[in-house]
C-alpha cells in the first residue's frame, strides 16, 4: 500500500493536532495486519483488532509541548523494531478502540493507514526523549 511518509517529529504532531483517533502500529505495515487481528503472543488468542498505541494527548499532560507527548509515544515501543519480525516498522493509522490487549494495549479496528514513520523521526524522538529530565526507558519487558 502506497502511503506517504513522515519525516519530522513536527510533521507527526502537527498531525496529532488536527486528528485525534490516530495511534501507532510496529508492524510490517498495513498489508500484512489486512487481515484486521493480533495476537496474544503469551496464548494465541486472537484479537478484536490490531495491537496500537494511541497518539490522543491526554488532559493531564496539560500544556506540555505536543512534540514531547508523541516523541514518548514512539520511544515507549521502540524496542518492537528490534524484537519482532524483520521488517517491522511504525506506521500511523486512524482506529476505533474495540478492547484492550494482555497488556492493556488498545486493540483498534483500522479505519485508514495514514502514514508510514520514518527512521528520522524515530532519531528524533529519541533526542527528545534523551533531554527529558531523569532515566526513561522503552516499555520493554
Amino acid at each position: 500500500m502506497e502511503l506517504p511518509t513522515l519525516h519530522t517529529l513536527d510533521e507527526l504532531a502537527s498531525l496529532v493536532e488536527r486528528q485525534p483517533d490516530l495511534y501507532i502500529r510496529w508492524s510490517r505495515g498495513p498489508d500484512v495486519d489486512a487481515a484486521g487481528a493480533s495476537k496474544d503472543a503469551l496464548t494465541g488468542v486472537s484479537l478484536p483488532g490490531l495491537s496500537a498505541n494511541p497518539l490522543m494527548v491526554e488532559d493531564w499532560w496539560g500544556s506540555r509541548p505536543l512534540r514531547v507527548w508523541v516523541a514518548r509515544r514512539l520511544h515507549d515501543y521502540s524496542h518492537l523494531k528490534h524484537e519482532n519480525a524483520p521488517g517491522v516498522r511504525p506506521w500511523v493509522l486512524e482506529g476505533e478502540e474495540r478492547g484492550r490487549g494482555p497488556d492493556n494495549e488498545p486493540v483498534v479496528a483500522c479505519r485508514r493507514p495514514v502514514a508510514w514513520v520514518a527512521q528520522a523521526v524515530l532519531d528524533e524522538a529519541e533526542r527528545v526523549v534523551d533531554q527529558q529530565k531523569g532515566p526513561w526507558g522503552p516499555l520493554q519487558r
